[in-house]
């Protein structure tokens, strides 16, 4: 392969060079061509052919002394020619509109005795003076700006297909940008595992192995920490057992029970996180089962209905069957319900259930201390809380609606959440009727 193909193949700014490079001379040619012919074309007029001035005595002739109009006009019609008529009391021609000034005409050769060749705008004409009569007689330009139109016409088609060639060559030149916004879209909402694939040498090329290298070890880091993660909550596991059992060994006492919750509320952190890391793992298995939506979610609300700030689910007059785990979005529920009571201020909750082609909505709406709008876009990530006092009455690690969207995820579906300050809170989960891993069963 020479250099300058190399150059070529290697290099996206030299091919967008070469496009508009000869794009330019494609557009030069195509109007030189034209102006070329349309000039040739109008040179032809310039000079009246032989055959015309050997026969003018015969045309004169069949038009006659006083002329025969008619005989004038048949023949302006069979030679193409047009022909003006003239003496002190009669101007005709036989054009409409005569396009030549032949009173400006000059002198240019004799033909015969009384006919000679004269010149107006740089175009020959004939002019015959007999029997008191003035005829004039010159090519027409109808047929001339005819193809002239035609040629600029042609011109002008040829020139939008070269520029949508242009357009056609440069856009596919370009696909592999839309490929890496595509790509980089998806890495950045967290799909790390998708992967650019070009098969390119050039500058494009090498911007997607750096996207794609860049994923690599984004991938790698993160699994290396969810791996960590996992590691130390496991190990966690033994020392909070063995807490637990001296626990129990220990007299009753007010330090006994603090213990006591403080112990259980590790181990529900390190259940969150585990569960949390499990879901989040592009290979979670759901363990999915059919039940009537409406009826479990019901099920599960139920032991909120004694709920002082009082209690409201709405569910639709006809259930429908979805496929779900059932303790996954058990647990969603149960920390949905919790949020809602825990900042409900004591104000009336309503769940509602309903259904919209194959997906089922669930809302948990709330009438209490609400979300800052500066925090509903990270409300629901991990160890993210509104509160950063972590009190212990202000919420539990920041990990409950983190676990949610996971769940919703993990089912096909998406949580949403929708807040105002002092009016409360209204989180929608929208679930498929079966989860992606299912579908094809």
């Amino acid at each position: 392969m020479t250099p300058l193909l190399q150059n070529v193949k290697r290099s996206l700014f030299v091919r967008l060079a070469l496009i508009f490079g000869i794009t330019v001379v494609l557009f030069f040619v195509v109007i030189s061509v034209s102006l070329q012919t349309i000039n040739q074309r109008n040179s032809t007029i310039e000079t009246i052919p032989d055959y015309f001035t050997r026969n003018i005595e015969d045309v004169i002739e069949d038009i006659g002394t006083p002329p025969n109009l008619g005989n004038a006009m048949r023949l302006a019609g069979e030679l193409g020619w047009s022909i003006n008529i003239r003496n002190p009391i009669m101007r005709w021609s036989s054009d409409m509109d005569s396009r030549l000034d032949v009173d400006g005409s000059v002198f240019d050769r004799t033909l015969t005795a009384d006919a000679q060749v004269r010149t107006v705008n740089g175009e020959q004409i004939i002019m015959v003076q007999r029997g008191g009569y003035l005829f004039y007689l010159y090519q027409h330009s109808v047929g001339n700006n005819v193809f002239s139109s035609v040629v600029i016409y042609a011109g002008l088609a040829f020139a939008a297909f070269i520029l949508f060639l242009n357009y056609y060559m440069v856009n596919r030149l370009l696909d592999p940008i839309r490929l890496l916004r595509r790509g980089a879209e998806r890495i950045r909402k967290g799909d790390l595992s998708y992967r650019v694939k070009i098969n390119r040498q050039d500058e494009l090329g090498e911007l997607t192995e750096s996207i794609n290298h860049m994923a690599d070890s984004l991938q790698s880091m993160l699994e290396a920490k969810r791996q960590l993660l996992l590691a130390i909550s496991h190990e966690l596991r033994t020392p909070i057992t063995k807490a637990k059992l001296r626990l129990e060994f220990m007299p009753p006492s007010e330090e006994k029970t603090q213990l006591g919750e403080d112990i259980n509320e590790i181990k529900l952190l390190i259940s969150d996180l585990i569960e949390a890391e499990r879901l989040n793992d592009e290979h979670s298995i759901l363990i999915s089962e059919p039940v009537q939506f409406a009826e479990f979610v019901e099920f599960v609300t139920g032991q909120y209905e004694n709920y002082t700030g009082g209690f409201k689910i709405s569910i639709p007059a006809v259930d429908e069957e979805f496929y779900i785990d059932k303790l996954r979005i058990r647990l969603l529920l149960t920390n949905l319900m919790s949020n809602a009571i825990r900042h409900g201020e004591e104000n009336p909750i309503e769940v509602k259930v309903s259904f919209v082609g194959d997906r089922a909505i669930l809302e948990i709406i709330d009438q209490g201390e609400g979300i800052a709008a500066e925090h509903l876009s990270k409300i629901s990530e991990a160890f993210y809380r509104a509160d950063s006092s972590r009190a212990r009455g202000t919420g539990g690690f920041g990990l409950g609606l983190y676990l949610c969207r996971l769940i919703a995820q993990a089912h096909g579906g998406s949580l949403t959440i929708e807040s105002e300050l002092g009016t409360g809170t209204h989180i929608t989960v929208e679930l498929p009727r079966k989860p992606p891993s299912t579908e094809s069963d």
